[in-house]
């Protein structure tokens, strides 16, 4: 790559890193014009625009994916060239931007992320909390790991796991309901909610099955959560009441445009072994 491209490039990977050029100034050392001009350079350069710059900062246009993750790749290999050349060899390089739910970064995933770092020697995993599904959209994620019945058409992943669901309650529980809301109103046990629970029905709703929990917990109303986190919180019983229970498909996913990256795809098959380990507790045996 011509040194003049390979630096820009290097100013247009730390803005799609951080999301704004001040923060990729601060990061490169530099101030904020020296940052616009390599941009623009590049994208002057390659035809067209790399961003959409919006009020909150600069987004990855979606069809721009794979050059930012090309230059991530391109980045690795650089630092890869001159450790082997000092002597060293680290063939998994870079960082992996990780999304899971709040229930996953909570309970397994920073063990499984750390099992996994500690074989991948300069590996960076990135772990954003997330019960968002538009994260692949804005670019700020490589790999979601988050229960879904099917991935979207432009998503490819693997089953890890099944992630079981169950109603939970203190012994004194009102009969009323904490109701499922924001992104939460997306997950499969909502669509049950909506069919058989009123709204005078529920006492409160969250956005988050880890809040859920905690409210239930103080014996607020019943809880549909995810067994791993009802299971494990000794103030509450699982019960055999009106919810039926039911299991999700626990996905280890990437954007179709992003799989084939060796670095994610390690990563991402990892992720899966690691993840099967802990299937009895997810699925609630």
């Amino acid at each position: 790559m011509h040194n003049a491209n390979w630096d820009d490039l290097r100013y247009v990977l730390a803005v799609a890193e951080t999301g704004s050029l001040s923060a990729a100034a601060r990061q490169l050392g530099v101030n904020h014009a020296t940052v616009l001009r390599h941009v623009h350079a590049f994208e002057a350069a390659h035809g067209g625009p790399v961003f959409d710059r919006t009020p909150q900062g600069y987004a990855v246009l979606a069809d721009r994916a794979r050059v930012i993750d090309a230059a991530r790749d391109a980045a690795s290999a650089m630092e890869n060239v001159a450790r082997l050349m000092a002597g060293s060899r680290t063939p998994f390089l870079g960082t992996v931007r990780i999304s899971a739910t709040d229930t996953l970064c909570t309970t397994i995933l920073p063990q499984v992320a750390a099992r996994i770092m500690a074989k991948s020697e300069g590996l960076r995993l990135e772990i954003r909390n997330s019960n968002a599904h538009d994260d692949f959209a804005r670019m700020q994620a490589d790999i979601a790991v988050r229960p879904s019945v099917r991935l979207s058409d432009d998503m490819t992943g693997s089953i890890a796991a099944h992630m079981a669901f169950a109603e939970y309650a203190t012994p004194d529980a009102p009969d009323l309901w904490l109701g499922l809301s924001g992104h939460l109103s997306r997950a499969v046990p909502a669509e049950w909610m909506a069919a058989h629970v009123a709204h005078d029905e529920t006492a409160a709703s969250a956005n988050s099955f880890v809040t859920l929990r905690d409210m239930a917990g103080e014996g607020v109303g019943h809880a549909i959560l995810p067994c791993i986190l009802g299971d494990a919180d000794p103030r509450l019983t699982r019960l055999d009441g009106r919810f039926p229970g039911m299991t999700v498909p626990l996905w280890v996913a990437s954007h179709a445009d992003l799989a084939d990256s060796p670095r994610i795809r390690m990563v991402a098959s990892r992720l899966v072994r690691r993840i099967q380990a802990h299937d009895t507790a997810l699925s609630g045996g």
